[in-house]
């Protein structure tokens, strides 16, 4: 498998060199969150021992340093999603949070009549924030629907153009599904979605420290994601905003650092970044997501998604063979992020995650955020493989061996 990296990037890995239960550690829950590379830990110790402060309006050196570092952060992570300017990004503890300004944000501007869609295979984070904006605002909310009795197929373009028109004012959407692996074409969604007038966000939690993304070619208005899920620390995510749209929401929240003058009867609110993020900011984590958008892009994302589709594919292609198994999402051969999700008739996910757990394999098991579909699809949840830079070939015939002896246990 010519598209693997080097086997040597596991070093970087502090985590990875260890034993679980007298077996090796074999990591395949890169989904729920990423491991973290020694740059990034380093980051972070050298933050909190050197320049740990307040920052913005402090005058002695540790603020400064403490300022210095917390905007180049912000600096940074715009130029890892090629935003145009750097007020665009607006720091937050992750893709939910983000998800939930922007809902709050717009519910404001919606009205019975109104149109929010969305689809049927959202997290429940792109899910839940904006049926609270369509309860506060009056606005309807609809769902484009995903084919095939495994979600096999995709999601239902023609229904689509059915489902945009001119009365949809928002339309939120993942860039790569956390359930079925499924990646969708952000570019043609988004054009299509501006023919209407419509609103653009996009959940990109999964695929952003995977896929290259250029909100600017993308053509979205607002895009979310986690620090977490990218070699970069938890707590710390990111909202991509354009400029324009920016500075005409109100902020979600308000207090300290944010606001331009406060007096007894009122305030006014900074520019975007600011007015997004009152109180002390997440400085630590931000420099460490700095670290981490440094390491993913010394080693390259078109070289780290190649990574992730092979294993993915030779994951799938073992797995198919399991007796009773039940894959769910995109087929061999159709596009598809770096991870698997499947059932067995006879084992429920736990179980078969707990056993895994025995062999020294962290998977996932359950209904992944994912409710709605799970229902949609029949089934209650799954068990989910979920591959990064720092797995290897040799992982997943650890993990095919795992299923195998799941399999014969219940097999009974």
């Amino acid at each position: 498998m010519s598209a693997l990296l080097p086997a040597s990037l596991r070093a970087d890995f502090p985590i990875l060199h260890q034993d679980v239960g007298g077996k090796p550690l074999v990591y395949l829950d890169n989904g729920a969150t990423s491991q973290k590379p020694r740059a990034v830990i380093d980051a972070l110790v050298r933050y909190y021992e050197r320049d740990n402060s307040n920052v913005h309006r402090g005058l002695h050196a540790l603020s400064m340093r403490a300022t210095d570092g917390y905007e180049a952060a912000r600096t940074r992570v715009a130029r890892f999603i090629h935003a145009a300017d750097p007020a665009e990004i607006i720091f937050t503890r992750g893709t939910t949070e983000g998800v939930n300004v922007v809902a709050r944000s717009l519910a404001a501007r919606l009205k019975p009549g109104d149109v929010i869609l969305t689809t049927e295979i959202e997290h429940h984070s792109n899910l839940v924030p904006w049926q609270q904006a369509a309860k506060a605002s009056g606005a309807t909310i609809r769902y484009v629907p995903v084919l095939g009795t495994d979600a096999e197929l995709g999601l239902d373009l023609d229904a689509l153009d059915r489902l945009l028109t001119p009365q949809v004012k928002v339309f939120a959407f993942t860039h790569l599904s956390n359930t079925l692996g499924l990646m969708l074409d952000a570019a043609a969604l988004c054009a299509r979605a501006r023919a209407v007038g419509a609103v653009t966000v996009i959940d990109a939690a999964q695929s952003v420290g995977h896929e290259p993304i250029d909100v600017q070619a993308i053509g979205c208005d607002f895009l979310v994601f986690s620090g977490h899920k990218m070699c970069g620390p938890t707590g710390i995510g990111v909202l991509y905003g354009r400029r324009a749209l920016l500075d005409t929401l109100a902020p979600a929240e308000t207090g300290g650092g944010m606001v331009v003058s406060v007096t007894y009867e009122g305030a006014t609110w900074k520019p975007a970044p600011e007015r997004f993020e009152a109180g002390t900011p997440n400085v630590a984590d931000a420099i460490g997501l700095a670290a981490a958008c440094d390491y993913l892009d010394a080693i390259g994302r078109p070289a780290i998604s190649a990574h992730d589709h092979a294993l993915a594919a030779k994951a799938h292609a073992a797995l198919a063979e399991l007796p009773g198994i039940r894959i769910i999402g995109p087929r061999l051969g159709q596009p598809r992020g770096g991870l698997v999700s499947f059932a067995f008739a006879d084992a429920h996910a736990h179980d078969v995650v707990t056993f895994a757990d025995q062999d020294g394999i962290a998977l996932r098991g359950g209904h992944h955020c994912n409710q709605p579909l799970m229902r949609k699809l029949g089934i209650t949840s799954t068990t989910r493989a979920s591959f990064y830079l720092y797995n290897n070939e040799e992982e997943i015939d650890a993990l095919v061996r795992s299923m195998h002896r799941i399999l014969k246990f219940f097999a009974g």
